[in-house]
């Protein structure tokens, strides 16, 4: 019996940061936690907090019990009974990497568990696999600004510390959108043209962040890979690309596969409630209600804590006391 419990703390994420496709992606101060320890009752059991958890599987087909298992069957140990508990402050299937955060927080409390026999880098590769894409499981694993490449094989990333001054806007819109869907809507294939722009304008926007040269990133974040083709998608979201950088943004973008718009700004610009009021009312006009919410890039991965269970009537009334209640303080709500 594995006599200890395991919390991790999980960021969000935001993808493709416009022209980085499947391969930028950036840490974001929105957080889910997960719990983990052996069962103690002999039978796997689930106790999921927040919004939009009722719908989650509360047995073996959960997601975070699968990839538990990956993570045991790849060091070789047993422990096939876990009570698992999760709150999420990440919005579902809203292009904040809810999915990723899951699997990154999966991972990691799993390999804490078994006293951590597993790099970060097997995690990686681990999780690249698991979401199809490295941009927001390398966002959420290691945190700060991540630039990835993944050759179906092996996944490489580089990390950038995000500038100081660099702040993010999003606005959430009450509709969810799944990245299947989205994917969907991309064309099969594109103009030499159109992959030429990319690439500089991905090049340009990763120089940008590396170097804080910040007012290059309204150039730099222009995409004609996927946004155009998803704009149908999303009502109001042409507009609020063409037109965010009159507002004070520093560059503006499609989160992930969305329905959430994403907009980067210097955090001492005087601009920010004009911004924000016209991301809410170009989307308002369209119908569409959405919750705005400031967001500083989150400089680090998961936050790991680790408690050694003692055997007993001690360890059982620890059982009683909820992960809301471990980590009352930290939530947002």
């Amino acid at each position: 019996m594995i006599n200890r419990r395991v919390i991790v703390k999980i960021p969000a994420s935001t993808a493709n940061l416009g022209p980085g496709f499947d391969s930028l992606g950036m840490a974001l101060s929105l957080f889910a936690w997960i719990e983990m320890e052996q069962s103690h009752t002999g039978m796997t059991t689930f106790q999921l907090h927040g919004d939009g958890m009722d719908g989650l599987p509360t047995d073996k087909s959960n997601l975070v019990y699968k990839v538990a298992q990956l993570v045991f069957k790849e060091a070789g140990v047993e422990v096939p009974e876990l009570h698992i508990a999760m709150y999420s402050e990440i919005p579902l299937t809203r292009g904040l990497g809810s999915s990723a955060s899951a699997i990154i927080g999966a991972l990691v409390a799993a390999n804490a568990l078994i006293g951590s026999p597993l790099s970060d880098d097997k995690l990686f590769q681990i999780a690249t696999e698991l979401e199809g894409h490295p941009d927001n499981v390398a966002a959420s694993l290691f945190g700060g600004i991540a630039v990835s490449a993944w050759d179906g094989a092996e996944a490489q990333h580089v990390r950038i510390e995000p500038h100081p001054s660099l702040e993010a806007l999003v606005a959430i819109p009450a509709f969810e959108l799944s990245t299947e869907k989205a994917r969907h809507a991309l064309p099969s294939q594109i103009s030499m043209a159109d992959a030429v722009f990319n690439v500089g304008r991905t090049s340009l926007l990763v120089a940008a962040l590396a170097s804080g040269e910040l007012g290059l990133i309204r150039h730099a974040m222009k995409d004609r890979l996927h946004q155009p083709y998803r704009a149908a998608l999303i009502p109001g979201m042409t507009e609020i690309l063409e037109r965010a950088t009159d507002f004070g943004a520093l560059g503006a973008a499609l989160s992930g596969a969305g329905p959430t718009l994403i907009a980067f700004v210097d955090a001492a610009s005087p601009d920010k409630a004009a911004l924000e009021n016209f991301l809410r009312a170009t989307l308002q006009k369209e119908g569409i209600t959405a919750e705005t919410m400031w967001l500083a890039p989150c400089m680090n991965g998961p936050e790991v804590t680790t408690w050694e269970l003692p055997v007993g009537s001690e360890a059982l009334s620890q059982e009683r006391m909820s992960l809301l209640e471990r980590i009352k303080g930290e939530v947002k709500a």
